[in-house]
């Protein structure tokens, strides 16, 4: 029924391993990095409906009134 990596005593020793790798205080940081990466590259994996990152500079650079540098002074 399960062969490879999927055996039950292949995943026991698997977490034995990663929990003596990175011990029980760092564990749950590590779960919530890998979580919060997973879910920001689903996140970009859907916004294909946005302009690339040169367009939406250009579009940010329209919007921004510039305003004169009154650092300096001509004399």
């Amino acid at each position: 029924m399960f062969t490879g990596i999927l055996q039950p005593t292949h995943l026991i020793l698997l977490m034995a391993v990663v929990l003596i790798l990175f011990g029980p205080k760092r564990l749950p940081d590590a779960g919530r990095a890998l979580g919060q990466g997973l879910r920001e590259f689903k996140n970009s994996l859907g916004h294909e409906g946005e302009p690339p990152l040169p367009d939406a500079a250009i579009a940010q650079q329209a919007a921004t009134p510039v305003e004169p540098d009154q650092s300096t002074s001509v004399q």
